[in-house]
Order: structure tokens, then sequence, then C-alpha cells
């Protein structure tokens, strides 16, 4: 198989720790201001930031649904991509990762301690309902926006126009900076239109970078895109 076949865009989530290497973030980058996760789905890096004091929201297409809904999703999202990995499984590094077990283990937990967090604060405003390209933020609302396994990663599904607007959106609704992971998509293949949209953020005088983070998994996944306003 030469890529994870998955037959959606599924609801999975990553924790606190993983979004430190995947993003190369530290506190002292977290403490500058409000920080956004953007199609979060059932990742438990707000939850946990929260706990330690820094001021992180998230927002996901799926946050509209019930919590029974949610929890069903979750699980089953979680069954279908392990089901299909072994397929794929030329396509990764271990070493940050020991074994399967220990991938769908931190899922497991990403995903309880997003489910409890997001009960908990339903009604706070933490969580919001949202889908890319339109986001329910004023302009220059978060000093950091975040967005993992999203753009790029579904390239195949998602065009260059579409991507094009979210990160448009993405970067209204930043002050500062924005962080978008991985740059190759389900087949372990950097994203074709990569130099386009470089090309594209640069012709409106926004400053780009790719950028090497400490974590890979997917072989050549160690790459992020680093968009600073200027």
């Amino acid at each position: 198989m030469d890529k994870l076949d998955i037959d959606r865009i599924v609801f999975l989530g990553r924790t606190y720790a993983e979004y430190m290497d995947i993003f190369d973030l530290d506190d002292t980058l977290l403490t500058k201001g409000p920080v956004l996760d953007c199609a979060a789905g059932s990742s438990s890096f707000t939850a946990e930031a929260r706990q330690k004091g820094f001021d992180v929201s998230a927002c996901d297409v799926m946050y509209g649904q019930n919590s029974f809904d949610l929890f069903k999703k979750g699980q089953e999202d979680i069954r279908h991509v392990f089901k299909k990995f072994d397929e794929a499984a030329h396509q990764y590094k271990w070493g940050y990762y020991t074994d399967k077990e220990h991938v769908m283990g931190l899922r497991k937990k990403a995903f309880g301690g997003f489910i409890k967090d997001l009960v908990r604060n339903k009604k706070s405003g933490i969580y919001r309902e949202a889908e890319l390209p339109k986001l329910p933020y004023p302009d220059n609302a978060f000093e950091l926006v975040l967005s993992g396994h999203f753009l790029f990663l579904y390239g195949d599904r998602l065009d260059r126009d579409f991507h094009m607007k979210c990160l448009e959106e993405l970067i209204r609704v930043s002050a500062n900076e924005v962080r978008i992971f991985p740059l190759s998509g389900l087949d372990a293949k950097p994203y074709e239109h990569l130099g386009d949209i470089l090309e594209f953020l640069s012709g409106k005088g926004i400053e780009a970078e790719v950028v090497r983070v400490p974590f890979e998994f997917q072989i050549g996944g160690n790459n992020m895109l680093r968009i600073k306003k200027v």
C-alpha cells in the first residue's frame, strides 16, 4: 500500500508533549499570548496547556456535535486508522514511538483528556465549532495559531485553492505567527503545491519558511510551515 488508506478526514488527536515536538514549541512561546489550535480534533493539547496556565483555545468542525456522538466518532476513528495502519507501516519511522501500540495508547490518552475537558468547558468558549476557511474569531485574535494533521495531509482531497483560503484565514486571526504540520500527505510525499503556496504568501508580503522540527514519525515528515506576519 502506497499510503495510509483512510476513507475520511479522521477525528484524532495528540497530547501536549507531542505538540511541543511537532510544532517545536517551548513554554516561553506559549506564555506570550493567546494560542489557537485550529482543526484540533481530539487533541488534549488545549486541556493540558490550560492546566499549566497557558491561554489556549481550540476549534474544530466536529465540536458542534454532542459529547456522546463525539465520543463515538473518536473511538471509531482510532479503530479505523489502526486497522489500516499495517498496510502502510513501511512509511513510518520508529524511534519517537516504540511501536503501534504506543501510538494507539497516546491517541487514546489524548482523546480521553480532550473529551473530559470539553464536557467540563462546553459553554466556556474554549472549544468552538468552526470550519475552515471561515473562523468565528476577530482579526489578530491570537498570538500563535497552530494547525496540525489537516492541511497538506489531505492534499489528495482538498485542493490548492482551499489550502490558500485556509492559510489566509489562519493568518487573519493570528497577530504574529502560524505553524502548520505536516507538509506531506497520507502517501508520505511532500505536498505538491507547496512551492505555489510559498509564492502566494510571498506575493502578499507574508514571511513563510519550512522549518525542521524535533519530531518524525512518517518518514520525511519532520518539517513544519512557519508563517510570520511582518
